[in-house]
């Protein structure tokens, strides 16, 4: 089969590798559009901008989120299935969650425009911030069905060991958001809503690729069958999917409380916190790429009841995800604050306040970011695995880390305590994923195979 990658043989490293490089550029692409919109609206139109795209940081991402963790979910299944060889099982799955993903986006959509000014009120938006940050959050939420179907598609292909489509979709979806981010901003003077804009279309042409190659594979079928309804099959995807999509929920609900604490210390702090999220964005690429490689690489691999298999990518992929999360880090320090400063123009002295929170919240991220890259390691071996209800769990633990740093810690270190929300979040979910792998792995059945 063309353009599909067997993961069940062969040396993991090399396996996990070079699945995750082009997942790896892909990722980076599609960070692309938040860090092209922040880097251009902050710099063109200035700090009070860059502050209002932040307030509504964590509502964008939380329905695209909800959506993604279902498809990532619901992809576990026909993962698995492809491992085995049962193509036919895989294709009524792949369909069945093209239909529940689409259906949930229609809803949530719809929901996100009715509750988009009371939720930035929630939040505690400053009136400041509010036109610009609600401008920015309905034209996003526009994009939300191109965005569900580009993940479906992803996943799909992911499922089968294909991570090229999907970079070169996001590839092309990030340079024509970054020409038109300059063209609606600097010609047409459209402001936040321009870059907003901007991304939704470069969102819809990043489906294209996906879903053409797809529909071209020999291993995938379209034909009138594998669209008849079944819903013993729907109810078998949602108890995948619904956990995953649930962890989302809850990951949004914590995010939207760090960000209505973070709102309530000025535009200031909120400026320069939006530059150093935009940027720790970037910075988990190679983790969840890694990720996304070890999903694959479990569920082909359970399918196919190599468990020996599984215990070696484990080791493979959390070696490989601690260099690099300790060699980013140490670039960060060295590099972070010229880095930041393509974030931040307008008054020196703002400017300077800006960078320093910036700088400041970067280097703690840093420091704690390897615990991130083996949380999205065990996370995505369980998942692989076919548990996501520990995702689930790890979500709720994360929730209440991040809560609880933002809403304890300003009594003893004041605004500085929203650099350590993020950490603590890690902290908390890692230990709850990496204790449950190792509980399941203590349970694979012995063999005597070799890679």
């Amino acid at each position: 089969m063309a353009r599909v990658k067997n993961m069940t043989q062969g040396n993991p490293y090399s396996l996990i590798v070079s699945f995750a490089i082009p997942l790896m550029l892909g990722n980076i692409c599609q960070q692309l559009y938040t860090v092209a919109d922040t880097a251009i609206v902050g710099k063109f139109v200035g700090v009070e901008a860059l502050a209002a795209v932040g307030a509504a940081g964590w509502p964008v991402w939380f329905i695209p989120g909800i959506l993604q963790g279902l498809s990532q979910g619901m992809a576990v299944l026909p993962t698995q299935q492809f491992g085995a060889g049962d193509l036919r099982g895989m294709n009524r799955s792949n369909a069945m969650t093209l239909l529940i993903c689409l259906a949930s986006g229609v809803v949530l959509m719809g929901v996100g425009m009715l509750v988009s000014e009371p939720l930035m009120l929630l939040i505690n938006t400053t009136p400041d911030l509010m036109p610009d940050a609600l401008a920015y959050l309905r034209i996003m939420l526009c994009g939300t069905l191109p965005v569900t179907v580009y993940n479906v598609f992803a996943c799909f292909l992911q499922a089968m060991g294909n991570g090229r489509t999907p970079l070169v979709s996001m590839f092309t979806a990030s340079v024509v958001n970054i020409v038109l981010d300059l063209v609606f901003i600097l010609v047409f003077d459209w402001g936040v809503p321009g870059a907003a804009w901007a991304t939704v279309i470069a969102q819809v042409i990043s489906c294209i690729p996906c879903v053409y190659v797809y529909i071209k594979l020999p291993a995938s079928d379209f034909s009138a069958e594998v669209w008849k309804l079944d819903w013993k099959l729907i109810a078998r995807l949602l108890r995948t999917g619904a956990p995953l999509g649930f962890l989302k929920l809850i990951i949004g609900i914590g995010g939207m409380i760090v960000q209505s604490v973070v709102n309530g210390f000025g535009m200031i702090l909120v400026a320069g916190y939006t530059a150093a999220t935009r940027l720790q964005g970037l910075l988990e690429i190679a983790a969840t790429s890694f990720g996304f490689a070890m999903v694959t690489y479990t569920g082909q691999n359970l399918g196919a009841k190599k468990y020996d298999r599984i215990r070696q990518g484990t080791r493979a992929g959390s070696r490989m995800a601690v260099l690099i999360a300790v060699l980013i880090a140490v670039i960060m320090f060295i590099f972070g604050k010229p880095v930041l400063s393509l974030f931040v123009s307008g008054d020196p002295e703002i400017q300077d306040q800006v960078l320093q929170i910036a700088y400041e919240c970067l280097c703690v991220m840093s420091a704690s970011l390897f615990i991130l890259y083996l949380l999205w390691v065990y996370r995505s071996i369980l998942q692989g695995l076919g548990d996501t209800l520990t995702p689930l769990l790890s979500g709720i633990v994360e929730m209440i880390m991040r809560m609880g740093a933002v809403l304890l810690l300003p009594m003893a270190i004041g605004e500085k305590s929203v650099y350590f929300a993020e950490p603590a979040a890690w902290v908390g979910a890692a230990i709850v994923l990496m204790t449950v792998y190792y509980i399941h792995a203590s349970k694979f059945p012995k063999t005597d195979e070799q890679s």
